[in-house]
């Protein structure tokens, strides 16, 4: 197999990003009208469209036949699938600051709160069952790990000192979050009255950390020591 050098690689990617977008600007497109306007070969338009198939970024449909065709395969249309259209992000974020501005200007903290918890509520409840009615805190905790994860926070936990420590690696509302912490805050209370104990959040990406650690007590700890930090060592 051929052994392609870092500047390939680039221009592969480049050019892979120009076939998205054409999909994403003028999809459904065919092949042929995507070599004319890029001026690419058609060989070299079908590896792009073919590698962006296999990531699910794209996907095909049937051109409309306008007259009668002859035999063979009808023709090909492409188009960004919505893993395709993620690459180039959403405004998602900023409407969902903007129209929490406009919650708290009209309603105040109290509104903001309210839909903090709603929401947190909407994402867990589902999941209410199989986290209470998990037999230890330890199981608990891997109950709303996986529960977590099936919700898009790719979470986990780890024994940490005399305790468990939930990791969320990933946050969707990170963005919004930055600017309104209360709903990292009610998180952090529906967290603690799924698990039937205190818990404490430890970090947060909203704040810039790598991952939201929330601290979950399995023993008690003495009030000198306190609970872990979110690298696992004790507060200096």
């Amino acid at each position: 197999m051929k052994n392609i050098g870092p500047a390939q690689q680039a221009a592969d990617g480049s050019t892979r990003l120009a076939v998205a977008r054409l999909l994403l600007e003028q999809g459904p497109v065919s092949a042929v009208s995507i070599a004319e306007q890029l001026q690419l070969s058609g060989p070299a338009v079908r590896r792009h469209l073919d590698a962006l198939l296999a990531d699910g970024q794209a996907c095909t449909r049937d051109a409309p036949q306008l007259k009668a065709r002859g035999r063979g395969r009808p023709a090909k249309l492409f188009l960004l699938t919505e893993a395709g259209r993620a690459r180039f992000g959403h405004a998602y974020d900023d409407l969902a600051v903007a129209a929490i501005r406009f919650l708290a200007e009209s309603g105040g903290e109290e509104a903001v709160k309210a839909f903090a918890e709603r929401r947190v509520r909407t994402l867990v409840d589902p999941h209410r069952t199989s986290v209470t009615s998990a037999d230890t805190p330890q199981s608990k905790a891997e109950a709303l790990a996986a529960a977590l994860t099936r919700e898009g926070y790719a979470a986990s936990t780890r024994k940490v000192g005399a305790g468990e420590q939930l990791c969320q690696h990933h946050c969707p509302v990170a963005h919004v979050a930055a600017e309104f912490p209360q709903l990292c805050e009610v998180e952090t209370a529906v967290f603690a009255d799924l698990l039937g104990t205190h818990v404490q959040r430890l970090a947060t990406i909203a704040r810039g950390d790598a991952a939201c650690t929330t601290h979950i007590p399995v023993e008690p700890y003495s009030t000198s020591s306190g609970p872990p930090t979110p690298d696992g060592g004790k507060p200096a």
